[in-house]
């Protein structure tokens, strides 16, 4: 038996005891000896090597227990590829891998809940009768970790749709001028009977539908009410969901806010917003493009004003920042048609007096070189404007350079897919080189209409556009002759195949068309300015040659702008899909022909063949083709930004 005997100390011994602790940390604050050298450490200032070496020391340890480091557990998922790749993703277990300081307990925990988390998982890809196995094997040798959790994944029969039930609440339900609007929702709805059930088409359908919803008369409609009823037995779900519609809108006033500078009703006028109709939300958008694109606002945002407590004349609140009154842009550019392009830009807003837009510009490239201005007057309240036009241009055409000159006026009109026109003009035009044909100049009246009926009309993947020109004039130059002109241009995008799957359908291929044609009727005398006639060729009519290259062949072998045009082309346009993915890259394969002469017969054309690539970039389509002249026996390259018709 030990026995422990108390020791009496005197009273001072602790005040000594606390002194000499408070000593020893004091100690601690003195400069230490680096040990090689015997000389002080603290102090070193930044720079010296011996510090600097201690530092890199330190980061390299660091680094290399950070390297030798390995994970607590590591997780593998083994199943079909389409749910284990899934799992492996989204798996919650997957955020504690790197916790170095987890006992297999709490490991056994986790995979408690990872077993929770999976079976939810695999729910929402609709597999709601799953086998799971979860294995945790020791691994001490591992490189990556010390132990392995396996999960085994057998996600049984896939939940299919097996009813779909939408109703609706409000106005809608029981208004006979919306039974087009609830017919187009249920026809368009995205999750039908048969098809396999996971969250997110469930809920990529109930949005699609709700934005059908609110897109046309009912903007602050919403969901009531949605179920999904899954049987897991039967591996079928019933699907219901009501619609609360919310009142019926209508399309009041325009309410400009942010106007200083310009003519609030201009800005109206230029909106064209529908007031007194029905509420359309794509109507709603063309009101503000018309606005943002006029020029006159740097930015523009329209919203319907849902709390004005009056559905029947709702307000429109435009939200716009002006424009400086004049401004100045410098541009550059490049087409393979022209080489390098440089243009300065000058835009006035309010020209004195007239109040119009006028845009003026200077434009210098390889082959033409012009200098143009445009005024546009604010449009009435039918769309209709006044504008006029003058330019001035050198350029190579055929075998010679043309110096030319164009005054225009009259009237146009843009509408959301069709654009008119209607105006006189005079043109005159003097080619320069060895034997030019003469120098000429008429005056015409002029009419023009476009339409355009594209799904999409910055890169469309189907649809058409169509172009018309018809004028009538007088030569000026020698004999004063009439005569007319006629031009006219198709194209068309046609996809092949069909499908319902929007997935499919953006996969299928596509065949462009296009048609060209113009003709001058007059006679053989008259003097007919060479702007008013045709040539072809280059990047957006026959590949494979050079801008204008085509034309009329006279005997000494030079080449002039002919009074009749004929251009056909066929391309094939293919998507581009890697590793089941579609990208934003196209193939393409196209034949292009051309001709032109002074009369039908004598129509022959030239051949241009090729491959090329389209990228839908995010500034517009970019276009790259390859192109073979039969005739010419050349091969080109072309260049193109953008879509246009």
């Amino acid at each position: 038996m030990v026995r422990v005997v108390p020791v009496s100390l005197p009273a001072w011994w602790p005040a000594l005891l606390f002194s000499g602790v408070l000593l020893l940390q004091g100690c601690s604050l003195l400069p230490k000896k680096d040990a090689s050298e015997g000389k002080p450490v603290a102090g070193l200032v930044r720079g010296d090597s011996t510090a600097d070496t201690t530092k890199d020391n330190r980061n390299s340890d660091d680094k290399k227990d950070k390297a030798d480091k390995r994970d607590a557990f590591t997780v593998d998922v083994r199943g079909p590829e389409a749910v284990r790749d899934y799992l492996k993703l989204h798996l919650e277990i997957q955020r504690y891998r790197e916790l170095d300081d987890l006992g297999a307990t709490e490991i056994s925990r986790l995979m408690v809940a990872a077993e929770a988390n999976a079976r939810e998982l695999l729910g929402t890809l609709g597999y709601f009768t799953p086998t799971l196995t979860l294995e945790l094997n020791e691994t001490p040798q591992g490189a990556k970790a010390p132990r392995e959790i396996v999960i085994t994944v057998s996600p049984g029969e896939l939940t299919k749709v097996s009813n779909v039930q939408i109703s609706y609440g409000g106005p809608i339900a029981d208004d006979a001028t919306a039974e087009a609007q609830r017919d187009s929702i249920r026809t368009a709805w995205a999750l039908r009977a048969g098809q396999p059930f996971t969250q997110q088409a469930w809920d990529e359908a109930k949005t699609t539908a709700l934005r059908s919803l609110t897109a046309k008369r009912f903007p602050t409609g919403n969901i009531e009410i949605s179920r999904a009823e899954v049987d897991a037995d039967r591996h079928e779900a019933r699907l219901s969901v009501t619609y609360q519609s919310g009142p019926a809108y209508k399309f009041g006033p325009l309410v400009l806010r942010g106007i200083q500078r310009y003519d609030p009703d201009g800005a109206r006028r230029i909106a064209r917003l529908p007031s007194g109709q029905d509420y359309d939300q794509q109507k709603l958008l063309d009101a503000q493009q018309r606005l943002a694109s006029s020029g006159y606002y740097d930015s523009v945002f329209l919203t319907l004003d849902t709390e004005s407590g009056n559905p029947l004349a709702a307000p429109v609140i435009a939200q716009l920042r002006e424009a400086p009154l004049q401004k100045v842009v410098l541009g550059a550019g490049f087409t393979t048609d022209n080489g390098p392009r440089l243009s300065v830009d000058h835009i006035h807003n309010q020209v004195p007096l007239l109040g119009w837009r006028a845009v003026s510009r200077l434009s210098v490239d390889r082959d033409i070189k012009s200098l143009s201005t445009e005024l546009n007057a604010i449009p009435d309240d039918h769309g209709w404007r006044w504008f006029s036009g003058a330019e001035l241009k050198s350029e190579q055409s055929g075998s010679y350079v043309v110096d030319s000159g164009r005054l225009r006026g009259g009237r146009n009109k843009s509408s959301d897919h069709i654009d008119r026109s209607y105006f006189l003009q005079y043109d005159y035009a003097q080619n320069r080189g060895t034997n030019a044909p003469p120098s000429a100049s008429a005056v015409t009246a002029n009419w023009g209409w476009t339409g355009r009926y594209f799904d999409n009309n910055s890169a469309p993947s189907r649809g058409f556009g169509i172009a018309l020109e018809v004028a009538a004039g007088y030569t000026l130059t020698g004999m004063q002759t009439p005569f007319t002109r006629t031009y006219a241009r198709w194209l068309g995008v046609l996809p092949l195949g069909s499908s319902d799957d929007k997935e499919t359908n953006a996969r299928r291929s596509r065949l462009q068309l296009r048609l060209e044609g113009g003709a001058v009727a007059a006679k053989d005398s008259a003097q007919i300015p060479s702007t008013l006639m045709f040539l072809t060729g280059g990047d957006t009519t026959v590949r494979g040659y050079s801008y204008k290259q085509i034309g009329t062949v006279r005997p000494d072998g030079t080449t002039v702008a002919g009074r009749y045009l004929g251009v056909a082309s066929v391309e094939w346009q293919r998507p581009v899909v890697y590793n089941n993915k579609l990208t934003d890259w196209e193939s393409v394969v196209f034949v292009d022909a051309g001709a032109v002469a002074d009369k039908p017969a004598e129509l022959k054309p030239k051949v241009g063949v090729g491959v090329g690539a389209r990228w839908r970039s995010p500034v517009g389509p970019v276009q790259a083709d390859l192109a073979y002249g039969v005739d010419s026996k050349r091969f080109r390259l072309h260049f193109r930004l953008g879509f246009t018709f």
